[in-house]
């Protein structure tokens, strides 16, 4: 068989693996790993973002008194993980490959450092013909500090190993032109990066055992996409569907994300995903938005800024909004917001925010 691609980030969401009661669909993530070991045995590097141990948890126990949510979450994720990964480690025992958990949290990236040892951590099983089986850490994650759900995680993995393509595999054929089930309901079968009319008519509407939905999935894809890799949004719940999907003869009813052709230098990847992080924030004029926003390579000057929010340290990352508030981009200051005064008045102004250190919401963000 020829296939798409060599690297692949795989997501399966929630509601591919759980049943209709929200217990684990055993003989679905048997049929899913068949066809990830038959892509490996294709030479497909294959790492596997997986959601289902909150499905797999609940099956086990039911709490024993009056739980809050969150506790409920925490007890059902710290019991399903093990039998999640037990499943998987079995059915890809039986077909000769061996898995690995990577359990993690928000937190994890919130540093460079820590990415960088994810990265290595993760490379470093492909290296060894192991299949990483990547999850949020519920059990520890604190909601503030939560990923949206897994569709953020995976845009993030796949960018951070340099992935040719995620796949996330829904219990949808895709993106539609409105809600799956209204009558005049299309398929949208390719969407580039700067397109915004789908965004619209998409639902905003959370999946019943996930904590994301379609419009999550969008927002992430086109992020994805704009580093380089190309997304597909196909449905998890066919036969043979990442067969399907990978091979160059057969065509797939599906959503593919145009990618970039330019991929973004593996420092912007970090700080593109990073914005929950950020410790400053400012506002800037329409003048900046307009160069930032230009073709032209344009680092971020203090005579654009407006007002700072939030006060910020050499190195912190910053969000840059309008003057509506709305998000612009993110980058790592290049000197304290203290001196952002002083450095208005200097003939040779220096950036507060250097080009090869900004991320840009609607730009499509190439290594320079």
């Amino acid at each position: 068989m020829q296939t798409q691609y060599k690297k692949i980030t795989i997501k399966i969401g929630s509601n591919v693996l759980a049943k209709a009661d929200g217990t684990l669909n055993v003989s679905r993530i048997a049929h899913l790993v068949d066809q990830i070991a038959f892509l490996h045995k294709n030479g497909v590097e294959v790492v596997l973002v997986s959601s289902g141990a909150v499905a797999a948890g609940r099956a086990v126990l039911q709490p024993g008194k009056k739980t809050d949510a969150v506790s409920q979450r925490q007890l059902w994720a710290a019991l399903g993980q093990v039998k999640l990964i037990s499943r998987y480690s079995d059915f890809f025992h039986e077909d000769g490959l061996v898995c690995a958990q990577v359990l993690t949290t928000k937190e994890n990236f919130s540093s460079r450092a820590h990415y960088l040892n994810m990265k290595n951590c993760i490379t470093t099983l492909l290296e060894n013909k192991v299949i990483p089986i990547v999850n949020e850490n519920d059990t520890i994650s604190v909601t503030e500090l939560m990923f949206t759900d897994n569709d953020e995680l995976s845009g993030l993995i796949a960018s951070m190993v340099d992935s040719e393509a995620l796949i996330i595999l829904s219990n949808v054929d895709g993106v539609f032109s409105a809600h799956p089930d209204s009558a005049d309901a299309k398929l949208i079968e390719r969407i580039e990066i700067l397109e915004k009319e789908p965004e619209n008519a998409i639902s905003s509407e959370q999946s019943n055992f996930g904590r994301g939905g379609m419009l999550t999935k969008f927002r992430i894809a086109k992020k994805v996409a704009g580093d380089g890799i190309g997304v597909h949004v196909a449905n998890g719940t066919r036969e043979n569907v990442l067969i399907d999907l990978m091979d160059v003869q057969k065509e797939l009813k599906h959503t593919y994300f145009v990618p970039n052709e330019k991929s973004s230098s593996g420092v912007k990847k970090w700080i593109g995903y990073s914005d929950g992080f950020a410790k400053g924030q400012v506002i800037v004029n329409q003048g900046a938005i307009n160069a930032l926003n230009s073709e032209k390579a344009v680092s971020l000057l203090p005579v654009g800024i407006i007002s700072i929010e939030s006060e910020f340290k050499k190195g912190d990352l910053i969000k840059i909004l309008d003057e509506s508030g709305d998000f612009v981009g993110i980058g790592k200051a290049s000197y304290s917001s203290d001196k952002v005064e002083n450095e208005k008045k200097s003939e040779k102004q220096k950036p507060v925010i250097h080009y090869d250190y900004l991320y840009l919401e609607n730009k499509l963000n190439g290594s320079s």
